[in-house]
This record gives structure tokens, sequence and C-alpha cells, in this order.
């Protein structure tokens, strides 16, 4: 990818995140439903109802609403949630690093996962054997994550209690960390006791996450290691006398990681976007679990940051998985 690409990319993500910010606004306003409603307590007056729509700007027309909070993001406020009553960056920036290191940790088990299955699938190609990993990688496919998450629960948590299943840590463990990424700065700080911890309770809610992820890479990769597999520099490599491993690993493996890396980009805004539900089940203090609770009381101000929130998140990581792709593929690095 040339210098060019990545500036044009860079210059389109104002604009996107623009248009995502007038479609989430004009949509939460023009969805019946009064957030002053949700919030006030019974025999409220009707002075107490206009003084709060006031407080919020919820009198004013759609377009000055849209003006002054869009001022207020360029200049780093977003607004002041109504339920919880704090402002939405501070709450954006306390939850954020728990979905972060939820979403790598559920990543990097699915990577793991799907390599070898990959793996494992091409070296039995031809055989009967391959038919169960195809048949297993089917069934991880068909069930999306958030049943996943229900299925984990219901066994490690309940038939076999093995592993907590809700929260981010054990409610009487101490939190002395100064940054919310508990567990990147636990194991950089060599607090192992809490990164421990930490782990037990992330575990289910990501290997929910990372189950069909990894599945779809074991799929992707499988079929690009068998395409590459047959190409002529791999028939070449095996006239020379080298083992079949090692071609997968040294030849064919380097090549199949192109697609594999493309296609799964996609998949991984969509493990980021499955965080909500998995979150809310596990009862994980992330900003998927928060937004549940945003549209429930109809809280505008978190909702439009959150939505925002998740933009970024999206754009970034398709912006990165363009410039790995273009690292991994000679073509595309030198234009």
């Amino acid at each position: 990818m040339r210098w060019g690409e990545i500036i044009k990319r860079l210059v389109l993500v104002p604009p996107t995140l623009f248009g995502v910010a007038v479609i989430v606004f004009v949509l939460l306003r023009v969805v019946p439903g009064d957030p002053i409603a949700m919030m006030i307590p019974p025999g409220a007056s009707e002075a107490d109802i206009t003084r709060l729509r006031a407080l919020y700007g919820l009198d004013q027309s759609i377009l000055q609403q849209f003006v002054t909070w869009l001022g207020q993001v360029a200049s780093g406020d977003l607004g002041r949630s109504i339920s919880v009553r704090q402002g939405v960056l501070d709450l954006l920036l306390a939850r954020l690093p728990a979905t972060i290191e939820l979403a790598l940790l559920a990543t990097m088990i699915a990577v793991l996962l799907g390599v070898l299955v990959a793996l494992i699938g091409i070296l039995l190609r031809g055989r009967r054997a391959e038919w169960v990993v195809d048949g297993g990688v089917g069934a991880l496919l068909a069930i999306p994550d958030f049943l996943w998450a229900l299925i984990l629960l219901l066994l490690f948590g309940v038939l076999i209690p093995w592993l907590p299943i809700s929260g981010r840590v054990d409610p009487q463990i101490e939190i002395d960390l100064r940054s919310n990424f508990y567990l990147l700065e636990s194991l950089l700080t060599g607090r192992i006791d809490m990164a421990w911890a930490l782990l037990h309770h992330m575990f289910l809610p990501a290997l929910a996450l990372a189950l069909p992820f990894a599945a779809l890479v074991a799929r992707i990769l499988k079929a690009s290691l068998a395409d590459a597999e047959d190409q002529d520099y791999a028939q070449i490599a095996r006239a020379r006398g080298y083992s079949r491993p090692a071609i997968l690993l040294h030849e064919v493996f380097p090549n199949a990681l192109i697609p594999t890396v493309a296609l799964g980009g996609v998949q991984l805004t969509l493990l980021l976007g499955g965080t909500v539900l998995v979150e809310r089940i596990f009862s994980y203090e992330g900003i998927g679990n928060m937004a549940i609770d945003a549209v429930i009381n109809r809280d505008f101000p978190l909702i439009q940051g959150l939505v925002l929130t998740f933009a970024v998140l999206f754009i970034a990581i398709n912006l990165a998985i363009d410039l790995v792709v273009a690292l991994l593929d000679p073509r595309l690095r030198h234009g």
C-alpha cells in the first residue's frame, strides 16, 4: 500500500465519522421514547420536567441540538450521561480498556486455534479424518458468539463450576493499578496474581468470542493452504526433496496468510461488535455492557459517544488490517 493510499484513507476518516454522527443523532430522536421520562421520579412536576429538558438541551430543535453537540465533540467533550450523570468521555475511558483487553485476548485465542486447526486439516487432506475437521469447523461457525457464551456459562459456571462467570475481577481483590488496562499493567508490573485473577474472569467471554472467529480463520487458511500447495513453487520444492510439513510451513504458509488476514480483519470488527451481548451475559464491565444499559435508559449522549467510539475502532482496525496485508504482499508493498 503506497503512502498516497494511506493518506487518502486518513482523509476519509472525518467525513465517515461525521456521517455516523448524523445518522445516530437523528435516529435517536426520531425513534419514540423520552430519556427524561426514564429518569424523573414519580410525582415530578411539569416545571421539573421542563428544567431537565432544558438542562440536557432537549428543548431545542434537532438541528440546534446537533450543532451544539458537534461543537462539544470538536472540543473533546462528548456530553454528560443522562442515566449515570457523569461525563461520557470519562465513562468511555473507564470502560474501554476492559473491552480492548477482552477483544485482544479473544483474537489471540482465535488465531492460535484457527491456525492449529487449519494446519491439522491440511495435513489430513484427502483422508477421511479431514471430514471430521471440516465438520467441526462448520459446527463452530453455525453457532454465534452469544450462544457460545450461554453454553460456556452453563457448562463451566453451573454444571462444572471451574471458572467465574461474572465481573472483571473478584470483588475481594483490591485494585491498586494506575490505569484501567488491568491485565496489561499487571503483566508489565509483575503482578502475576492479579493477572491470573483477571484471566480467570476473562477466559470464558473471550473463548465465546473466539470460537466463531477461530472457525473462520481455520476455514479460510485451510482453503488458502490447499490452493497455495497446488502452485508451481510448492511442486518444485517437493521435487527437490523437501518434506511436506517443511513446504507447508516455509513456502505455502506465508502466502496463504495474505487472504486469511484480509478476510479475517472483517471478522475482527464483528468480534468487537459481539462484545455487546457477550459482556452482558457475563456481566463484564466493558463498553459493550454499558451500551445495553444506555439503550435501555435512552441515554442519548452516552449512546452517541459509544457509537462514535465503535466507529473509530472499526476504522482503525480496517486501516491496520490493510497495512498488515500490504506488508505481507510484496506486490502491494512495492506499488
